[in-house]
């Protein structure tokens, strides 16, 4: 979706929105730490994020990485920064026809900073000379299937501005006429702008934008200071202007970093209130990276609130226009939605509705990639799965802590933590994992919950969600047996169960499809996000027995004890789906009381 377009909703709706910028790190490190942070910022439902293009083009091919990776994994609306530097046309198209294909839709068109080394911008042989002829070429070959974007300077450009600080009259005025020919002429969408401390001199630009007919939304780039230093280098590369009243502020204060940051926090969020009281409801937080001042800035504002995070499914759907429709999935992947979205990413249609019957669901091979884990996710994996396992009891204990939250990882789960419903039966699955049965996917029953409701709300408000209660689980074979004959007394309750090997149990059709997950809203349909579905059940149980042993038994040596013990359970236990159709007084914890040895 364009931003443009979700700004414009925004607006119907009479709500405030914001947005947040990236860069690109420069270490292996810094990317995985980057997107363990964007997982967090993106859970407050921003309308976009950005990433930029590096000075001179310099992280090209990573702002593509970085630009895929956020649309289709993190799954938010993503805007990747295009320059002119160093950009001969046949690049600029590739990167175009790049994050075309990744189902990406917004771009902000900038000229560029001057390559590392270089005083002034150069224009590349083949390339263009500024922003203006960059968005006019993407109007005239790629039509409107982009959201431009345009940089707007309230203090004008940092190249036109003098060593004293203070463009003058006549260069502010050739700025703004150099802005409506990028807007109105060329036919960008939208301006955000360069960051500024000094609110009126904001106000006042977007007043004189208005009056020589700018007319679309105008985006003010809020970068709040974190620490003194950087501030100043910040504003100086700029050259920003810093009101006194800032730098009495600063001074006192210069050597401490948490009073600087505190005080940052504090200017962001009168610049924004002062902002919103003028009737502009969109903001756009330069982060430089960093999650906690700009997350604070929001919360004083009222505009999120840690413990409230809304979803409008109970998953994460990518911001992709191929998957824009998408609302419906297997319950398996729900600790491993990267994994799904990779293993589906070349299917022509996604559900919409209703699963269907997907018989054969084209699911993609396994791979590495569905196995490749953050560095700093594969230390944690380590210092809490890697321990001595003398028997299947200490295999019992690892899941057991894992579902009390005395652990933050687990082999099966890409998230960090529990789901958040968990804690309603955290209890319950701690009992039977010290027993011998393995969750590793669970809900509680919902009954008619407000879809607000903080533990497990979904839709946004107005609306009530339903839940059968869920779990899926490892055990041995008697385990099993004894399950599947306590199920013979409890009608509502539906199994299905496989071995590594394919061998398949059930106790219903094998082309069934039962729908775990469902909301009731105002002039809408039924939406059943979640499903339980056999075929998909066969593709995901070979994912399942897979991380055994390349999600756990591989952190240890070959030919390690605990490796062999892990192997063994792999090709011996059974998996299990389980259902307990009776949502309103069933309980599915029930069935595992006299069955535990």
């Amino acid at each position: 979706m364009k931003v443009i377009e979700k700004i414009q909703e925004s607006v119907k709706d009479d709500r405030v929105v914001f947005s947040f910028e990236f860069f690109p790190p420069k270490t292996e490190d810094g990317v995985d730490n980057l997107f363990e942070r964007m997982e967090r910022m993106v859970s407050h439902n921003p309308s976009f994020c950005d990433i930029t293009w590096g000075a001179g083009g310099s992280t090209a091919d990573l702002t593509l990485e970085i630009s895929n990776r956020m649309q289709n994994m993190v799954c938010v609306e993503t805007m990747m920064h295009l320059t002119c530097t160093n950009m001969p046309v046949e690049k600029i198209d590739h990167a175009l026809e790049t994050i075309k294909s990744n189902g990406i839709q917004n771009v902000l068109a900038l000229r560029g900073d001057p390559p590392h080394g270089q005083d002034k911008f150069v224009q590349v042989e083949g390339g263009f000379a500024c922003a203006l002829d960059l968005v006019k070429h993407m109007r005239a070959k790629y039509g409107d299937y982009f959201g431009i974007t345009v940089a707007g300077y309230p203090e004008a450009h940092p190249d036109v501005i003098p060593a004293n600080g203070l463009a003058t009259l006549e260069t502010y005025e050739n700025e703004l006429a150099y802005l409506k020919q990028k807007v109105v002429d060329a036919g960008a969408d939208l301006v955000v702008t360069q960051l500024f401390y000094d609110t009126d001199n904001f106000l006042k630009f977007v007043s004189d934008c208005r009056q020589i007919g700018i007319t679309c939304p105008i985006v003010p780039g809020i970068m709040p200071i974190n620490n003194y230093k950087g501030f100043l280098r910040m504003t100086g590369f700029c050259k920003t202007r810093i009101p006194a009243e800032i730098t009495a502020a600063l001074e006192p204060i210069k050597d401490n970093e948490e009073a600087v940051k505190a005080y940052g926090i504090h200017l962001g969020t009168e610049m924004c209130k002062k902002i919103m009281a003028s009737g502009i409801k969109t903001l756009h937080l330069y982060t430089l990276n960093m999650e906690k001042s700009a997350l604070a800035i929001l919360m004083n504002l009222g505009l999120i609130e840690e413990s409230k995070i809304s979803r409008l499914l109970p998953w994460r759907r990518p911001t992709n226009v191929f998957r824009i429709k998408e609302d419906v999935r297997p319950i398996f992947w729900a600790n491993r939605p990267k994994s799904y979205i990779s293993r589906t990413i070349g299917w022509d249609e996604f559900p919409h509705g209703r699963w269907g019957n997907a018989k054969n669901p084209s699911y993609g091979a396994l791979s590495d990639y569905q196995f490749m884990r953050a560095r700093s996710r594969d230390k944690k994996l380590q210092e809490e799965w890697a321990i001595a396992l003398n028997s299947v009891e200490d295999i019992y204990e690892r899941f057991m802590y894992y579902c009390l939250g005395k652990l933050r990882s687990c082999p099966w789960s890409e998230l960090d933590g529990l789901q958040a419903e968990t804690k309603i039966i955290d209890d319950h699955l701690g009992n039977i994992n010290s027993k011998g049965f393995l969750t590793i996917n669970s809900q509680p029953s919902v009954n008619g919950a407000k879809s607000d409701a903080p533990l497990v709300g979904w839709g946004g408000p107005g609306g009530y969600v339903y839940q059968k209660a869920y779990l899926e689980f490892f055990c041995s074979r008697e385990k099993l047996n004894a399950v599947i004959e306590k199920c013979t007394a409890y009608p509502f309750l539906t199994y299905m169960a496989v071995n590594k090997k394919g061998n398949w149990m059930s106790n219903f059709n094998q082309i069934d499809v039962n729908a775990v997950t469902w909301g009731v809203f105002p002039s809408k349909e039924i939406v059943q996000p979640t499903v339980v579905d056999p075929a998909s059940f066969m593709v995901w149980k070979d994912e399942a027995f897979e991380i055994w042993s390349r999600g756990w038994a591989q952190l240890y040596p070959e030919n390690d004890p605990s490796r062999t013990l892990l192997e063994q359970v792999q090709n011996s236990y059974f998996l299990v789906s389980l259902v307990d159709n009776d949502y309103i007084n069933g309980d599915l914890f029930a069935i595992f009381k006299d069955i535990w040895n």
